[in-house]
């Protein structure tokens, strides 16, 4: 989806430039399209972390096709590095943009991952808040690897042009990995906790908070057992920060 001007290499990661008005247009692009399966990925600090120490999840995230910047620290190192990328642009902003659009254009969704009772509920606000959407099939994210061929025929007899997953990483990414040349779905997004959120048990941070770049603060606030030994291990990105910026001056 990229031409290489239009994308930052960063800590070993290719971040599109895109706003969030234009990563839409290259998702509808993409639907529109059809031929094949088109990936988005949000990278935060804790995947960029993951990269760095994975080469496997590395090459997994760099053949994805749309790679936007899902934290405001990562538009903060791009400034660092001296070359800014033009806007935050998280996973769960582009599934809440999409919403309308597929309800507008007749795309149909698939929703993957989660349990079973927060898939059904999310799925119950989201048909409510958008009536006449197409979500054509839902399923948990709790599945065996052998189930994965029956699961993905399950996906492709819906005929769905959007595929959502709610599944930790890199569980999200390996599934696809494992499943590209069998998912017939034009668009296939990691969503994170985007579930979670539109079955109500989980409220996203007030604007002003997510325009100071501290959304962070809030999930903490909301999963301190989950999310503070997260933040914890994401400090440890320093190491490859600095190594970076020596290698930069040395260059």
């Amino acid at each position: 989806m990229d031409p290489e001007a239009e994308v930052l290499h960063l800590l070993g990661c290719r971040f599109s430039r895109v706003t969030l008005v234009q990563a839409i247009e290259q998702v509808e692009a993409a639907i529109a399209d059809k031929a094949t399966l088109t990936q988005s990925v949000g990278v935060n600090v804790d995947q960029l972390l993951k990269m760095q120490r994975s080469r496997r999840f590395a090459e997994i995230i760099l053949r994805c096709d749309q790679i936007t910047a899902d934290g405001q620290p990562i538009i903060w190192l791009s400034w660092l590095f001296g070359d800014p990328l033009p806007a935050r642009v998280p996973s769960v902003d582009i599934m809440d943009a999409l919403l309308p659009v597929a309800a507008l254009k007749g795309y149909k969704i698939f929703m993957l991952g989660a349990k079973e009772e927060v898939v059904h509920a999310a799925r119950s606000n989201i048909e409510n808040d958008y009536p006449g959407i197409q979500i054509v099939g839902t399923r948990n994210g709790y599945f065996p690897q052998k189930e994965e061929r029956t699961l993905v025929e399950q996906i492709n007899e819906t005929r769905a042009d959007i595929l959502f997953i709610a599944i930790s990483s890199p569980m999200k990414e390996e599934f696809v990995e494992r499943n590209q040349t069998r998912l017939q779905v034009p668009f296939v997004m990691g969503v994170g906790g985007s579930f979670d959120i539109r079955a109500g048990l989980m409220t996203r941070a007030p604007r002003w908070i997510r325009h100071l770049g501290i959304e962070w603060v809030w999930r903490f606030l909301q999963e301190p057992r989950r999310m503070g030994p997260r933040i914890i291990d994401d400090l440890k990105l320093s190491r490859y920060i600095i190594r970076e910026l020596f290698k930069r001056r040395d260059d």
